[in-house]
C-alpha cells in the first residue's frame, strides 16, 4: 500500500484515485478561499472522505498503538520484542501448544511456526517440554519472561487507551469500540493470523 499514498508538502495524495486530493488550496478542499471551513466561513458538515482513507486510517491507528506499545516495552526490558512475537505468544496461550497448533492459530505452516518458536526460545520468551499427556509430542510454554512481556503489553494497551480517552473523550472512544464491534464480524475481531494475512502467507 506504500505506492498508494505519496506526500506532497507533507499532505497525503492518493495517486490512484485523484492526484489533486490533499493539496493545499485545491478546489473543494476545506481551508481554500471561498470554501466552507476557511477562516470566517460558517461551519459546514464534514464532507465524506474517499473510501480508501478508512482502511488506511484504521491501519494507521493500529500501527500507532503497536509502535508506541513496543517503544514502552523496549524501555521496560523487552527491546527485542516484535509485534509478530506478541501474536505468537498469544497463540501459545497459558496452557502451552504444539508447533502445529501454533501454526494453525497464526495461519502459517508448522515449519513457519517452528521458526517463530525458535526465535522466542532464543529470546527467552518460551521453552519446549514434553507433553505429559503424550510423550511423543513437544509442547511450547511461555517462560516467566514471556508472561512478563504479555502482562506489560496488557498494561501498556490500557494506558494507551486511557490516552485516547483523554484526547477524544471516554464516550467517543466507547462509541468507536461499539461501532467497530457492529461492523467487524465476531470471528474476525480477535484473530491471531494478522501477520500471515498481511504477508500473503
Amino acid at each position: 500500500m506504500d505506492n498508494m499514498v505519496d506526500h506532497v508538502d507533507g499532505e497525503n495524495v492518493n495517486q490512484v484515485v485523484d492526484s489533486g486530493k490533499g493539496v493545499s488550496g485545491a478546489p473543494g478542499v476545506p481551508g481554500a478561499p471561498g470554501v466552507p471551513g476557511a477562516p470566517g466561513a460558517p461551519a459546514a458538515p464534514l464532507p465524506d472522505s474517499p473510501g480508501y482513507e478508512l482502511p488506511l486510517l484504521l491501519f494507521g491507528g493500529f500501527r500507532t498503538l503497536i509502535d508506541r506499545l513496543h517503544a514502552r516495552l523496549a524501555a521496560e526490558g523487552h527491546p527485542d520484542m516484535r509485534p509478530a512475537h506478541g501474536f505468537a505468544m498469544q497463540a501459545i496461550g497459558v496452557r502451552g501448544a504444539t508447533a502445529s497448533e501454533i501454526g494453525r492459530r497464526l495461519g502459517v505452516s508448522k515449519q513457519a511456526a517452528g521458526k517463530t518458536v525458535d526465535r522466542l526460545l532464543a529470546l527467552g520468551y518460551a521453552e519446549r517440554a514434553d507433553d505429559p499427556a503424550d510423550a511423543r509430542r513437544k509442547l511450547v510454554h511461555l517462560t516467566p519472561r514471556g508472561h512478563d512481556a504479555l502482562a506489560r503489553s496488557a498494561a501498556g494497551f490500557d494506558e494507551l487507551r486511557a490516552e485516547w480517552c483523554a484526547a477524544l473523550g471516554t464516550d467517543r472512544v466507547r462509541a468507536l469500540e461499539a461501532d467497530l464491534r457492529n461492523v467487524v464480524p465476531e470471528e474476525t475481531a480477535f484473530r491471531l493470523d494478522a501477520t500471515s494475512w498481511l504477508g500473503g502467507a
